[in-house]
């Protein structure tokens, strides 16, 4: 069997399309195949599909192939435009690549099954190209997939923000909480997201109408953003983040008491952490100084109230809650006071947790696969890229990975 019909079974082409030659140089570690197919061949438009069309002129083009054992691998071929009588003058497909691609099909599946176990840094590394082919590469797929995804039947929400990067740069996430996938990201936290992921789901097939519940954060512009964005979509407010509020009060408190009180240094996560989760010498301490009097102990004890007031059947949640803000209000505390009032404000909101039954688990599992994903978009230079890996990991695509 000669070289050139090794590389024709090995490559699968069909005619027209021939293996002409072959060359390989041990000096550059490279192997070089040429492609082309005989004068007067005719071809499919690329656009509408018609047969028979025939050749117009041809154009060099090269493309970077899967390794020839440890060698770097190319193909080249003429590639013809042809002169449709419907399109006019329109340059053809080639079997073995997609347009605009410098790589093949073979090569751009290997790209795919590298960046989603490892950083796109990596995957540049092991196929030896610059990070900004494969960034090109994975662009491609889950644009394509993204675009071919249907949004038509999402109803539950959660917009999340998270730092993009060190300092100010944030996105935020839109989940779908049926189906626990990330379904949109964009650049900011305000309500221009919620805008943003109106117009996609519309492109999508979706409804803004057609959301019924968000769960968010105490975020002002949120709760904005939907209220203008998503008109039929009722809030819950997220429990992780309101308990947040209220540990960050009982902190305040700390740290102005214990300038007074040396006891209390190096004693913050006693009064924030959960009874249950503190280890035995650490309660016999805690049990020691709430018996001083302290503010923070009083803080603490309305803390641990408040979060056994999600534990309350639904019917006696709002009677519950309403005892809770009395007691806070009259703490004399003031930073419990002030995140008193902010649960007032809210009001409507956090109860809603007992209708909607939102599970914070949810979020924080779609949270570890958006770790991931920063962490395989290490060296990112854009949001874009990040949204990309995003995407690829937590947004259950349906990828057609190049065969």
């Amino acid at each position: 069997m000669k070289n050139t019909d090794l590389m024709q079974q090995a490559l699968g082409l069909a005619p027209p399309w021939l293996v002409m030659s072959s060359t390989f140089s041990v000096e550059e570690k490279r192997l070089d195949i040429q492609i082309d197919f005989p004068a007067g061949s005719v071809f499919t438009c690329s656009v509408c599909g018609a047969s028979g069309c025939k050749g117009y002129d041809t154009e060099k083009v090269s493309w970077r192939h899967l390794n020839f054992f440890q060698h770097e691998a190319y193909l080249h071929a003429r590639v013809p435009r042809v002169q449709c009588p419907t399109c006019g003058v329109k340059r053809v497909n080639v079997p073995w690549a997609r347009p605009g691609s410098g790589f093949t099909l073979l090569f751009e599946a290997l790209i795919m099954t590298l960046v989603k176990v490892m950083p796109v840094q990596s995957a540049a590394q092991i196929v030896g190209e610059h990070d900004t082919r494969p960034w090109g590469v994975l662009h491609h797929y889950v644009d394509d997939a993204r675009e071919r995804a249907d949004y038509l039947k999402i109803a539950k929400l959660s917009p999340d923000e998270k730092a993009a990067r060190r300092g100010h740069n944030y996105v935020t996430l839109f989940v779908d909480l049926s189906m626990r996938r990330v379904l949109f990201a964009t650049p900011g936290k305000d309500a221009a997201t919620v805008e943003a992921f109106a117009k996609d789901l519309l492109a999508h097939g979706g409804k803004p109408e057609a959301i019924t519940e968000v769960r968010q954060d105490m975020s002002p512009a949120f709760a904005a953003g939907v209220g203008a964005h998503l008109p039929n979509a009722s809030i819950t407010y997220d429990k992780f983040h309101v308990i947040k509020l209220i540990n960050e009060a009982v902190d305040k408190i700390r740290r102005a008491e214990q300038k007074d009180r040396p006891e209390m240094k190096k004693t913050r996560y006693l009064w924030l952490k959960n009874h249950d989760n503190l280890k035995k010498e650490q309660q016999e301490q805690l049990s020691s100084l709430s018996g001083l009097k302290l503010k923070t102990a009083r803080a603490m004890h309305i803390r641990m109230s408040f979060q056994d007031f999600y534990d309350q059947p639904p019917e006696a949640a709002e009677a519950y809650l309403k005892k809770w803000y009395f007691w806070a209000t009259h703490s004399r505390l003031q930073p419990i006071i002030d995140v008193a009032r902010t649960i007032k404000r809210h009001w409507d909101g956090i109860l809603r947790w007992f209708q909607s039954g939102i599970a914070d688990g949810l979020i924080e599992g779609i949270n570890s696969l958006v770790q991931a994903a920063k962490a395989k978009a290490r060296g990112y230079r854009s949001t874009r890229n990040l949204a990309a890996i995003i995407y690829l990991v937590a947004g259950k695509l349906e990828l057609k990975p190049p065969t």
